[in-house]
């Protein structure tokens, strides 16, 4: 390797750069380094070390191996054949699509054939006009006529003489189609049968029809009316880019790449860009309406976002035929209510591109925030209905708002209160108190399971299906959580035992869904946010409120609610899926809706016997200004001086002994009565026993469903000494 050459100003060639001493390292390590680099160590006219690091002649050690092993293999099977579903969809749209067609265009058969005959005389004119033309050899006519304005006698006759050539050969030939054809005409309806006759005539009417036909006016109307839209281009992406205002892409427009060609991508177009350097695709994001307004398409068509897995200055585009707002969504694959395992994935909306996205509501906690009216309470409701369709799922509901907006869950639901009334802040802070013992006593159990049923020390679907460990899920769903929150009494205890439920709850079981429109620390306590995992924003207005839903940051790395417009409902950013947070659209899912897939959600746990709480009328009351459940303590003093009781005993004293919180009890008959009292204890772990006593009436002995003294005092105390 020779030495490098410098110019007269003494400066350095573009690939050698010195290495500079530092108080750390002086020259006489420099050489040392060098040897370690591998590269020649020169000097320049200051005695200064020089490296060359931009070698013509290093080796590269890259292979098609190598490559190979990094490069994405695409899918052979196409999405829309990946599972049955979406062969079942895709069949179903296929067959609606041409079985329209076909009965649409029968049913205008007749006026087709109306507006054919009516348009055959035109056409038969236009036919011998042109056979006309084709005779006399027309089309040479402006030729001739261009070599007599410029004189040229020679061409001219050349000309003429093709032209009488031509016209010989082509009067021979129409001559003979007459000969022959007008005889056939004359001849052929005494020898063939009517209906081909019949058939002949109706072609020749259909031919001379569409012939005459205008090219504006054809004879059949569309049948399908489709969104007609223009192929996305290299230069329309690059000039839509430079429009952004942004210096980096519009000092350097030439150095913006495409990584791979752009192509269709389900219903729209995809663009892989690479920015120029500087620019990152958080930029390009922020400036999404313009971006819309470059390129000529609606807004919701639009959708930059940085390239999954690639560096910040890489933009994936996709570019949609329709608006994702107006677009028609595949039907929700849980619609039909049937029964639903919530450990799996559950498809939640779809993609800008129309695919199921899909999440797992267990071990996690999950935040929704949105300005008013952008869908933040029908999101809740889905994420809700779709708990629900697990029976063995334990629905507590809440909604703050006290619209009713969530009361097709009521019957579904083991705890419900709509409002925030006294008595409804009351009754919410002795449920949470009561899940907060109820996770406690998960914590004991899963610890105790042996390590072959419970290897990860959480609860798993199989465990949750064993109704004697009772691990099964409890999903608590709240709407505007802020009023939780900022109570001036309650608050600070429902943000302890909320913060409680959102970092151990997830292993035991519990999920916790907080849902707000007003995202800030006091709506959504920081301790709360910062340990959700599935967290989905809609439109916001503002960086705070977006990062306080998305999470620290977010806002500068791109991930902004605040691009999508207020037609855009029902579609937020979700995030804690996959890796990358993904743009994705609801299920539209109204009342009616919502409370028959409930009254479905009911069938099932009826049949399961998994009907607890409000839904089976069997909700434990709480007095106004009383936030401690009395259950416990009023079933000792309805035992009385009793080791155990009949749980229908149990129940008519405690309508005597509180008229105002039992009295829903009464009107049930002893049976009833006993599941009642069963399922209002089961919360607190108390189980019920077989007990022999005498029926008052009859006077004769039986053993029934009871309560044991000893079964409610252990919890009792164990509940006093924590």
């Amino acid at each position: 390797m020779s030495a490098p050459e410098f110019d007269a100003s003494g400066d350095l060639p573009d690939n050698v750069r010195p290495l500079r001493a530092t108080d750390d390292t002086p020259h006489a390590q420099v050489e040392p380094v060098a040897d370690v680099l591998d590269a020649e160590l020169v000097e320049d006219d200051q005695n200064r070390p020089v490296v060359l690091v931009d070698s013509d002649d290093v080796a590269d050690d890259s292979t098609w191996l190598t490559r190979l092993r990094h490069q994405t293999r695409q899918a052979i099977i196409p999405a829309y054949l990946s599972d049955l579903d979406q062969i079942r969809q895709t069949a179903t749209w296929v067959t609606r699509h041409y079985a329209h067609a076909t009965a649409y265009h029968a049913v205008r058969a007749p006026m087709y054939a109306v507006r054919l005959a009516v348009r055959s005389p035109r056409g038969a004119l236009l036919l011998l006009a042109a056979t006309g033309r084709w005779a006399t050899d027309a089309e040479g006519r402006p030729l001739r006529r261009q070599m007599v304005v410029q004189n040229d006698a020679d061409k001219y006759l050349r000309l003429v003489a093709e032209r009488n050539a031509r016209v010989r050969a082509r009067g021979l030939l129409l001559a003979v189609g007459v000969a022959v054809g007008v005889p056939l005409v004359v001849l052929l309806p005494s020898l063939a049968p009517a209906w081909v006759m019949g058939l002949c005539w109706a072609l020749t009417v259909g031919v001379l029809g569409a012939v005459g036909s205008p090219a504006d006016k054809p004879v059949a109307t569309r049948a399908v009316v489709g969104a007609q839209v223009a192929k996305l281009t290299s230069d329309l992406v690059v000039r839509a880019l430079t429009s952004l205002g942004i210096s980096g892409i519009s000092k350097n427009p030439d150095a913006i790449g495409f990584t791979s060609p752009i192509h269709r991508d389900g219903p729209g177009w995809r663009a892989d860009v690479e920015l120029p350097g500087g620019v990152v695709a958080a930029d390009v994001v922020e400036r999404r309406d313009r971006l819309a307004s470059g390129l000529g398409r609606a807004l919701g068509c639009v959708w930059p976002e940085q390239t999954p897995g690639g560096h910040p200055g890489q933009l994936t585009l996709w570019v949609g035929d329709r608006d994702m707002a107006k677009a028609k969504q595949p039907a929700w694959p849980l619609r039909t209510g049937r029964k639903v395992d919530l450990f799996e994935p559950q498809p939640f909306g779809t993609d800008v591109r129309g695919r199921w996205v899909e999440v797992t509501l267990m071990y996690v906690a999950a935040l929704i925030g949105a300005i008013p009216r952008m869908g933040k309470t029908f999101t809740l409701r889905q994420l809700l209905l779709t708990a629900a369709l697990d029976p063995r799922v334990e629905l507590h509901v809440y909604d703050l708002k006290g619209t009713g907006d969530l009361s097709p869950l009521g019957p579904v639901a083991h705890r419900y209160r709509a409002g925030d009334d006294p008595e409804d802040i009351g009754y919410a802070v002795a449920a949470l108190r009561a899940l907060r013992e109820e996770m406690r006593r998960r914590t004991k159990v899963i610890r105790e399971l042996p390590k072959d049923l419970c290897p990860e020390n959480k609860v798993t679907s199989p465990l949750a299906s064993k109704r004697s460990l009772r691990l099964h899920p409890i999903v608590i769903g709240v709407d505007e959580c802020q009023v939780w929150f900022e109570h001036p009494e309650h608050g600070a205890e429902i943000e302890e035992i909320c913060t409680d439920l959102v970092k151990r709850g997830p292993a035991t079981g519990i999920v916790l869904i907080l849902a707000t429109q007003r995202p800030d620390s006091k709506s959504i306590p920081t301790q709360i946010s910062d340990n959700a995992v599935l967290r989905f924003c809609l439109k916001v207005t503002g960086q705070m409120a977006n990062d306080m839903v998305l999470g620290t940051s977010s806002y500068r790395n791109g991930e902004r609610a605040t691009q999508f417009s207020f037609s855009d409902k029902g579609i937020g950013l979700l995030k804690g899926v996959t890796d990358e947070t993904t743009t994705v659209k609801g299920v539209y899912i109204d009342g009616p809706g919502a409370e028959a897939l409930a009254a479905r959600a009911r069938v099932t746990r009826t049949d399961a016997g998994l009907l607890t709480g409000y839904a089976a009328e069997a909700d434990v009351q709480v007095e106004e200004g009383d936030v401690t459940s009395t259950l416990l303590p009023d079933v000792l003093t309805a035992l009385g001086g009793a080791d155990k009781a009949w749980s229908e005993s149990i129940v008519d004293k405690l309508v005597e002994l509180r008229p105002s919180v039992y009295s829903a009890w009464a009107s049930q008959d002893g049976a009833d009565k006993a599941k009642q009292l069963t399922a209002a204890l089961k919360p607190y772990g108390v189980g019920t026993v077989q007990v022999w006593g005498t029926d008052p009436v009859t006077g004769k002995g039986a053993n029934r469903r009871g309560v044991h003294r000893d079964d409610v005092t252990a919890i009792i105390t164990e509940s006093d000494r924590k």
